[in-house]
């Protein structure tokens, strides 16, 4: 499953993309495969965008 909201531009909280990150290190087992390595990718890109949406937000 890979997360839309990038693509689409709704943006999703920081804190549940990261929820998101946690259950994907867990249902690995600690050692990402390929397919799940470019989720993770796209799930740290998200999470680093709600961050600066939240900073600016708080500003």
């Amino acid at each position: 499953m890979f997360p839309d909201s990038v693509a689409s531009g709704s943006m999703r909280s920081a804190a549940e993309v990261n929820e998101q990150i946690r259950a994907l290190w867990m249902r690995a087992g600690g050692s990402l495969s390929a397919q799940e390595r470019v989720e993770y990718e796209l799930l740290v890109v998200e999470w680093a965008a709600a961050i600066r949406g939240d900073v600016i937000e708080a500003a």
